[in-house]
């Protein structure tokens, strides 16, 4: 089982998800990057990457095919629902 803390801020915040997550998060849990693990060729922000991409990412955090997977974020349903899509 792995855990994914997913938590993600509009920018107009002034928050640092990944500074939060250093701060505190769930015994065990991973971070997932919203904006790290996405579409690099478009100026749009956080966009699907490629499969070569989203693979690579994920096998980098030590999640693999046979693992379940819980994603949760700070503000309770806001980014962990599109890490988990």
């Amino acid at each position: 089982m792995k855990v994914l803390d997913a938590s993600w801020s509009m920018p107009d915040e002034q928050r640092n998800p990944l500074q939060e997550y250093q701060v505190a998060h769930i015994p065990g849990a991973l971070f997932f990057d919203v904006d790290g693990i996405s579409d690099r060729t478009t100026n749009l922000p956080h966009m699907l990457p490629s499969e070569e991409a989203f693979v690579a990412a994920v096998s980098a955090l030590g999640i693999e095919n046979k693992d379940g997977v819980v994603v949760y974020d700070g503000k309770g349903i806001f980014s962990a629902a599109r890490v988990w899509w």
